[in-house]
């Protein structure tokens, strides 16, 4: 790797051998030398390897090993790398608790972090992991916001655990306190899903957050191909033959790219950005993915909106048999191809570009010709003519009197005329939770959660508790769910997550009442609420923004800085 097109910048750290900045450079040699610099080594490229690793989640457990064997690789083929890590706020375990509002903001915090040390010192590539979702798209951020020479690697889905013959998620263990709660799971059962829910290190392991993310990123060409459906590690919790094979042809990958001068904006275009979101409408993805997925297309400076995902959306059928909705998990789409299987059945329907270069130094197209084609005899990824679910019915946006800027549907399938009833409002996630736990929330009910936007929660957390918990009661198709905040992959049922403008800014969602009648319908794409425009209007004048919950800190820093969610909630 010791090559001058290769160590493009990094001798404004170094100094260059022979040049005329090279004793000006003498200190912080010294200091380079104290962490085993060579000689030699001052004539090689520095690479920055982000590795978000913390033993508080299987997400990120296994990633400093991961970093490990980067690093190895990259010293192998004559490079210099700096290791180094971030924060990581794991979705699953703080979820319905106020730690959850540090999830989002963590997003930026891990891009930011990142940004810092690549750009600090100068370093000439980058290659960053991921692990537990919001370390995905923050991993990749700062690659795209400042235009570097690198790609990430997602670290792996977890695999399934097992209890009573099926398979087992994180979500079974949500869904399991809901039904706990409204009587249909005895203790031991509770006990015994939650001991087996997640055997190992890994994401989780249905097409929730990190598996769509991890897709949509292959899908954009920013990751190497067949990444995203490696598992993190086998039955024995070591790294996977899968994952190590990743890390070795992600280094590879640099090289191309530091060879070639191809940078991340070069590949990360709005074509680029459509196939990751025609792969994330096929899999049956989260709704984070919008949310994410606007994040990275405003640091690539690419125009990109709630209405290309609408659009986008109404031609690509549901393809994928994934929990939460369907019945399989991320490990059982590996087996019969993963995503490069996907995106060649997608660019043989003429639902993808082609011509998108990738991280690999090859097209789309040129990516795909060799991977499996789609198998027969299998209900995991259904076909382009018999698809899972027509185009249209997974996540739609809809606008509406309750939702001017948008809000975001999650249909999964689901055939829904419409859905009308009387809104149950709560301030507070907890105190839905509550309500639905006590048994005071009944059919047809619309429960609204507010205050728990971007601004206002501050940090839009995901409502996977109370949307689990009406799972687990049997109320699932009976009751729809609306909030300013956001769902987890995980989330399935009536729900309309990312209402826009927020009820912290003044949005109608702010003024809605006990009672006050709300309307769904999926067919015309809206959201609304009874109370006429007149109404809302007077509501609003008399309305007053409450106080925001945090004034310092890092999260009142975040609540003062961050957008709308139909602009993706960046602070930048």
């Amino acid at each position: 790797m010791a090559d001058r097109t290769r160590k493009h910048r990094s001798s404004l750290l170094t100094g260059t051998p022979g040049g005329a900045d090279w004793a000006k450079r003498a200190a912080a040699r010294a200091m380079l030398r104290a962490v085993n610099f060579t000689d030699d080594d001052f004539s090689k490229p520095i690479v920055t390897v982000a590795c978000p690793f913390t033993n508080a989640t299987p997400c990120n457990d296994h990633i400093r090993k991961l970093g490990d064997i980067l690093s190895r690789e990259i010293g192998a083929a004559g490079g210099k790398p700096f290791l180094f890590g971030t924060p990581v706020i794991s979705d699953g375990e703080t979820m319905g608790m106020e730690g959850m509002k540090y999830s989002l903001m963590s997003r930026d915090l891990i891009a930011d972090c990142i940004e810092t040390m690549h750009e600090g010192y100068a370093a000439d590539g980058i290659l960053t992991l991921s692990g537990c979702d919001k370390s995905i798209p923050g991993a990749l951020m700062p690659i795209l916001r400042n235009n570097a020479v690198g790609l990430t690697l997602y670290g792996g889905t977890i695999l399934p655990g097992r209890y009573k013959g099926e398979d087992l998620t994180i979500v079974s263990a949500f869904e399991a306190v809901g039904a706990h709660g409204a009587g249909k799971m005895t203790d031991e059962e509770l006990h015994q899903v939650e001991c087996r829910s997640c055997p190992g290190a890994g994401s989780c392991g249905g097409m929730y957050t990190a598996n769509t993310m991890a897709s949509a990123i292959e899908a954009m060409g920013m990751s190497i191909p067949g990444s995203a459906s490696h598992a993190a590690v086998d039955r024995q919790n070591r790294i996977s033959p899968g994952k190590r094979k990743d890390c070795i042809d992600s280094v590879r990958a640099l090289l191309g790219l530091l060879d070639r001068g191809i940078r991340a904006r070069d590949i990360a275009t709005r074509e680029a950005f459509e196939n990751a979101i025609a792969v994330m409408m096929a899999l049956g993805g989260s709704t984070n993915g919008i949310l994410h997925i606007l994040a990275l297309a405003h640091e690539a400076d690419v125009p990109l909106s709630l209405d290309d995902f609408d659009r986008i959306g109404r031609n690509v059928p549901l393809l994928g048999n994934f929990k939460p909705f369907g019945k399989y998990v991320m490990a059982d789409l590996d087996r019969i191809g993963g995503i490069p299987m996907v995106m060649k059945t997608l660019l043989g329907a003429g639902l993808l570009h082609g011509e998108c270069l990738t991280v690999s130094g090859k097209t789309v197209a040129e990516n795909v010709a060799d991977a499996p084609v789609r198998p027969g005899g299998q209900d995991i990824f259904y076909s382009i003519d018999r698809p899972y679910s027509p185009a249209g019915r997974h996540i739609t946006v809809i606008r509406g009197n309750l939702a001017p800027e948008g809000a975001v549907l999650k249909l999964s399938g689901k055939e829904l005329d419409h859905h009308t009833g009387p809104a149950r409002v709560f301030d507070r996630e907890e105190e839905a939770l509550d309500a639905i736990l006590s048994g005071k929330i009944r059919k047809g009910d619309v429960i609204v959660i507010r205050y728990e936007g971007p601004k206002g929660g501050p940090g839009m957390r995901e409502m996977l508790s109370p949307s689990a918990a009406l799972m687990g009661a049997g109320l699932g198709k009976d009751v729809a769910l609306v909030t300013d905040g956001r769902f987890s992959g995980g989330t399935h049922g009536i729900m309309v997550g990312h209402v826009a403008p927020e009820a912290q800014a003044g949005g109608p969602i702010a003024v809605v009442r006990e009672g006050d009648r709300i309307t769904i319908n999926p067919g015309d794409r809206s959201i609304s609420l009874e109370a006429g425009g007149t109404e809302i209007g007077e509501r609003l004048s008399r309305w007053k923004a409450p106080e925001l919950r945090y004034n310092r800190g890092v999260l009142g820093k975040y609540a003062k800085l961050v957008g709308s969610a139909s602009k993706g909630a960046v602070t930048n």
